[in-house]
């Protein structure tokens, strides 16, 4: 057990029980144990290659499209539903559980086409709904006043800061229970990167929201719980003012402190 795990006084949202996996015989996650916590923004830190991106993948059977990756043991529970159950349809699971990109990745489309493409794709044909959740998802991604008057363009136009909030209110409009973010700000600067960090710190009062970063002062900035991993293993996960000022293992004060990584 994770020693400050009974502090932690929000519901679960995942449950992740002595999970191994691996791409082919190459083990890169081993016996990982953690819970991330509603409404609650989780960041996954650690150096390249230590299994932070790999594990955010399981959560929405996202390695099921590389060939030869597996789970080995273990399993995850959203809402006390073990996802790898047989009778779980990932397509279905992936509505429920949004995927933000390090790289912005508009389709080449319209921005209203852009938000709205996933409510078509669930059958949804009323203009004036599609016309209102795309507004809202705007809204919600700290878009809408910027692109009001540009729906009809194409999302290509728009800077690298607003195709990642539009990617965002993709990711919003089909109203998914848990956000996912691999680097999403890794490309953007220093400016555009504010406004994503202010919008997450935002997007937690509905959503659960786990993120990858390789920027450890992000993770101070906007995480409520930390999850530090090495080489696979989970190293220490506590309440990110815990990990960043008084971690527990040595290797978590090693890293946070410059000395690798």
């Amino acid at each position: 057990m994770i020693k400050g795990k009974k502090a932690f006084t929000y519901p679960v949202a995942i449950d992740v029980k002595d999970l191994s996996f691996s791409y082919g015989k190459t083990e890169v996650l081993s016996s990982i144990s953690l819970q991330i916590l509603q409404n609650q923004v989780t960041s996954f830190i650690g150096p390249s290659g230590c299994g932070k991106s790999t594990l955010l993948r399981c959560f929405n059977r996202m390695n099921e499209l590389i060939e030869h990756a597996k789970i080995t043991q273990g399993s995850v529970l959203i809402n006390e539903l073990d996802i790898y159950e047989k009778s779980i349809d990932p397509i279905e699971l992936r509505k429920r559980i949004g995927m933000v990109f390090q790289n912005s990745n508009p389709f080449p489309k319209t921005i209203y086409q852009n938000v709205a493409y996933g409510l078509k794709i669930q059958g949804l044909k009323n203009k004036r709904k599609i016309d209102e959740i795309v507004e809202d998802s705007l809204q919600k991604a700290a878009l809408w006043d910027e692109v009001k008057d540009r729906l009809n363009e194409n999302a290509y136009e728009l800077s690298g800061g607003q195709q990642q909030r539009l990617c965002i209110a993709r990711t919003l409009a089909v109203q998914p229970e848990i956000i996912l973010m691999d680097e999403p700000c890794s490309s953007l600067d220093p400016v555009a990167t504010a406004r994503v960090e202010e919008l997450i710190f935002n997007l937690k009062q509905e959503y659960t929201i786990v993120i990858v970063t390789h920027n450890m002062q992000q993770a101070g900035r906007i995480s409520d719980l930390t999850a530090f991993f090495y080489l696979g293993k989970l190293i220490e996960f506590d309440e990110t003012k815990k990990i960043f000022i008084n971690p527990k293992m040595q290797q978590t004060e090693d890293y946070i402190s410059g000395k690798f990584g």
